[in-house]
């Protein structure tokens, strides 16, 4: 090679290496975990032809684009969350220091109140949701607020677009927002339709592209129907065909959604409006006079989670919930990929004396993820952690249960896309027949459970423990 082409080819490699450099700059003023932040340093300095562009594209911590959005309309929505918590009877002394400081610690997370009044009704599963969601729009008179990370164009998908253009047709109105990677193959001609038929359509990806920033990493996760500001659903459950006939041999999926009625659907509403803003830069006219009718007696409180918070919330609120457990806390989640902190929380609540079960799938859509859960059994064993894989289809539910104190239905996984990426939301729920029902929901899930043990990992061949071993290193990005 002459010194010519050297010369040629020393420019791009010194721009390359510079971009690293600001690559790790950025790093070293922002990074969230030290595992996280050496992992992207040392590919960055020895692979920066690969590096570089995957950071660009996976590497931010933080969802500028939606803080700067959050900024900008910060003061209206600041007027509706002290209008809303005026407006509804919040939780102050719930009888019991500890549990009011729990429960206060929840609400200084989501920014929102507990609200009294409320009615709510455990779904637990497709066909369940789905009749009711279908009611819910059949019976809106004024308005529909949706948000989906995953629409389908398939059967579901197609009654709900003959829904909505139906109601469209009656005069109410209709606001859908979906994630666009979620629902990457969400027809076109679906949405067209739909928006032909007067329908307000936004991605939340796609939307806005003066702010995203190349921030593709981040995800909508959100399951949440809104009606007239007086039903709303949140859960796990997406818009699919896939909750209701055949998946994974042949079997449905298994998840939650819960409905509610009463002051807290004013919450899901909040979240909804901010994610709506993000996406198109409007602020519809919506009914923010939270509603009493609901002749319900339950304690609700919606927390909305995600990277434009300025804490980690979603953690903030496992490691909450966790760590105050006294007598039992079990978790159902599809994606069981803890970081150390989770886990550490985990295995001090088991050797305490916490009943600590985490129900996962036995079938999983990710197998990277279901062999980074194997190698969590040791530790989980040893400290008297119960991880049971549920065994008929797939069990996607993102449920809580806190002794006999709370239950919380929402979307958020026990992995690191749900701690510091995705935008999620939860329900929790005081309410003592509320908790009961979820109770019972768990307890029928794990008789269809099969209890892992350190031997499922340790009896396995040396070079499945490898790749198990190998995957988990990767959680941060799974």
């Amino acid at each position: 090679m002459t010194p010519d082409n050297l010369s040629l080819l020393a420019i791009p490699l010194a721009a390359l290496y510079l971009a690293a450099l600001a690559c790790i700059y950025r790093i070293l003023l922002s990074y969230r975990t030290a595992q996280g932040a050496i992992a992207w340093i040392i590919a960055l300095v020895g692979l920066p032809y690969i590096a570089v562009p995957m950071f660009v594209l996976f590497g931010r911590s933080r969802f500028g684009g939606y803080v700067k959005a959050r900024r900008m309309g910060d003061q209206s929505l600041t007027t509706l969350l002290d209008q809303f918590e005026k407006q509804t009877t919040s939780i102050s002394n719930p009888g019991h220091e500890h549990f009011s400081d729990e429960l206060q610690v929840l609400c200084k997370l989501s920014r929102q109140p507990f609200t009294s009044g409320n009615q709510c009704t455990l779904l637990k599963d497709g066909t369940a949701t789905f009749e009711a969601l279908f009611e819910a729009m059949e019976d809106a008179r004024q308005y529909i607020l949706l948000e989906f990370y995953i629409v389908r164009s398939d059967k579901v998908g197609q009654r709900i677009k003959a829904i909505l253009e139906r109601k469209l047709a009656q005069g109410v109105e209709v606001w859908f927002l979906y994630d666009d990677i979620g629902s990457v193959l969400l027809s076109r001609r679906w949405l067209n339709e739909l928006s032909a038929a007067g329908a307000r359509i936004a991605s939340f990806g796609n939307g806005n592209v003066r702010r995203r920033r190349f921030q593709i990493n981040f995800r909508n996760h959100r399951k949440l129907l809104v009606c007239d500001g007086k039903v709303g659903f949140v859960g796990g459950i997406n818009l699919g065909d896939e909750y209701l006939g055949t998946a994974m041999d042949q079997e449905p999926w298994r998840d939650t959604h819960c409905r509610i009625e009463g002051p807290a659907v004013t919450g899901l509403q909040l979240a909804w409006l901010e994610d709506w803003h993000w996406a198109s830069n409007i602020r519809p006219e919506l009914d923010w006079h939270p509603s009493f009718d609901a002749g319900g007696d339950q304690q609700v409180l919606v927390l909305p989670t995600g990277p434009a918070d300025t804490w980690e919330t979603c953690t903030l609120f496992f490691l909450n919930s966790i760590n105050n457990a006294r007598t039992r806390i079990w978790i159902a989640s599809p994606y069981f990929v803890p970081d150390f902190q989770i886990m550490n929380a985990l295995q001090l609540a088991a050797l305490r004396g916490v009943d600590v079960r985490i129900l996962i799938p036995e079938k999983s859509d990710s197998r990277l993820i279901r062999l980074a859960a194997y190698s969590y059994l040791v530790q989980a064993s040893q400290a008297g952690i119960g991880i049971y894989r549920y065994q008929p289809g797939f069990m996607h539910q993102k449920v809580v249960l806190v002794d006999d104190r709370y239950a919380a239905v929402g979307t958020a996984n026990l992995d690191n896309r749900s701690m510091r990426l995705n935008f999620e939301i939860t329900a929790v729920n005081t309410n003592e027949e509320f908790i009961r029902s979820v109770d019972a929901m768990l307890r029928e899930d794990l008789e269809h459970c099969q209890r892992m043990t350190e031997r499922d990992y340790q009896d396995r061949s040396i070079l499945f423990r490898l790749s198990c071993r190998a995957v988990r290193l990767l959680a941060p990005l799974l």
